[in-house]
């Protein structure tokens, strides 16, 4: 079978709440969950967690669980009926003091108290993701008055954006933090920061995680363009990004939108940073049970700029047909996987390294690149030799060898990286080569006359201390 490279993150919810379905859907590639936070209770994420780590077992098989918070969505508030309809032309209030479910089709309330100092006339705001368009004409106390540019039917809570951004809402709400003390508690891989925007945000969440007791990693969603414009120092300060291409492409436009993608795909993986690239990626698959040709060629752009991961949203969580899509992202990121420039790096062959184990993984890479490598195999304690080599473009697989469960449901994220489970410490040095390459025969993944790449420390147990390298012959 062909080892699939890039991961694939699904999003839980009600269309796949049978343990025979989320079985099924684990089997189908997903390599991480995302426990969307702005959608069901606290005990219904906890159950999918316990659910998760079950079938897990079951499969023999890490899974990473993602906890993403809802952060700051502005939203308006609810109208008489429900929803109402608007008309090009006509005239809607957004009203901060409006009652909650008074909405009619000349005025909303919205839930952003700022709102009128946050604005100006001549701005354009867009509701439901750009789905209606609206033009600031006048702001009058608590009220915007806008124009209706692009009419159609709008309903209760949907979100609220500025073409350009600038609505700037704190980042951490209390229900994030609420929800950042459940990830610690159910022991979280990471946690993905939504609306995100500077790095001040991203040592916020990763303090209070920490302080709950959490050993997870922190995403930065790149949703807002305050982020697009900070984003150097958010990657530097996140151990992943997100291209949350829903509401960043509302703000930016959607035309903007690919060429800012793949340069926060470049960036981070030149920071040695995980990326993913998120949003309507097999959106028509909600309904239908393939693909667009659309969705399959945005699914292997991604692949090809180097994207650590893919994900589903809506269609594993409500879709009709969530097994489907996650196989046919798979079949998708294989098939282009197959292509040479998937392959072939430059990254970082003018650089100076300061750590000798980043020199050592770099050191793999390249070695791997060039000669006739069957797998490289990486004992690690803290997952960041595996980190460091899966930057690389290669073909070769990298099995990251590491006792600590935690550690090995976080490298799911990695690109080309497959975690084992392996503990160095009943071996000795002499000794631990041999048997981390037996496991290897034990999964079906060497046999005699393969050549491997195998790296490690020689004081076994201790993060950061990788210093050999050594190319053996099973």
């Amino acid at each position: 079978m062909t080892l699939r490279r890039t991961k694939i993150i699904a999003t839980l919810g009600p269309a796949v709440s049978e343990t025979a379905v989320l079985l099924k859907l684990l089997q189908a590639g997903v390599d991480c969950v995302r426990l969307n936070m702005s959608h069901g209770s606290t005990a219904e994420h906890q159950n999918r967690v316990t659910q998760v780590r079950s079938c897990a077992q079951q499969l023999q098989k890490e899974i990473g669980i993602i906890v993403d918070l809802q952060g700051p969505k502005i939203r308006i508030k609810k109208f008489k009926k429900g929803f109402t309809q608007l008309k090009i032309g006509n005239t809607f209030i957004l009203d901060t003091q409006h009652q909650e479910s008074e909405g009619d089709d000349k005025i909303v309330g919205v839930g952003y108290p700022t709102l009128p100092q946050d604005v100006h006339v001549g701005d354009t705001l867009l509701l439901d993701d750009g789905l209606i368009v609206l033009s600031v004409q006048q702001i009058k106390a608590s009220q915007v008055i806008c124009d209706v540019k692009l009419g159609g039917r709008l309903s209760d809570h949907k979100g609220l954006n500025r073409l350009g951004g600038g609505l700037t809402a704190a980042t951490l709400t209390e229900k994030d933090k609420t929800d950042i003390q459940f990830a610690a508690e159910c022991q979280a891989d990471y946690i993905a920061l939504s609306f995100t925007r500077d790095s001040r945000d991203v040592i916020e969440a990763r303090t209070l995680f920490e302080q709950a007791g959490g050993s997870g990693a922190v995403i930065a969603k790149i949703e807002r363009v305050e982020a697009v414009e900070n984003v150097e120092a958010i990657i530097h300060a996140s151990n992943a990004v997100m291209v949350a291409r829903g509401d960043l492409g509302v703000e930016l436009g959607f035309a903007e939108l690919p060429a800012v993608q793949k340069h926060i795909i470049a960036r981070a993986r030149a920071l040695d940073r995980a990326v993913i690239t998120a949003t309507q990626m097999m959106e028509s698959m909600r309904f239908q049970p393939i693909p667009t040709r659309a969705e399959v060629s945005d699914v292997a752009n991604a692949v090809l700029d180097g994207t650590d991961a893919v994900m589903l949203s809506v269609e594993t969580a409500n879709g009709q047909y969530p097994v489907e899509a996650v196989a046919a992202m798979a079949e998708a990121c294989v098939a282009v996987e197959k292509q040479r420039i998937t392959k072939i790096s430059q990254h970082r062959l003018e650089c100076y390294f300061n750590q000798t184990d980043e020199a050592i993984a770099m050191a793999a890479m390249y070695m791997a690149n060039h000669m006739d490598t069957k797998a490289i195999v990486a004992l690690t304690e803290s997952g960041s030799t595996p980190l460091w080599m899966s930057r690389i473009r290669s073909g070769i697989p990298i099995y990251a060898l590491c006792r600590h469960p935690a550690v090995r449901r976080r490298m799911t994220l990695y690109r080309g990286v497959y975690p084992i489970a392996f503990d160095v410490m009943n071996y000795t040095l002499q000794d631990v080569d041999r048997f981390a390459v037996k496991t290897l025969a034990e999964h079906g993944i060497v046999a005699s006359g393969d050549k491997v790449i195998v790296t490690h420390g020689d004081k076994l147990g201790s993060s950061g201390k990788a210093n050999t390298l050594k190319v053996l012959t099973i």
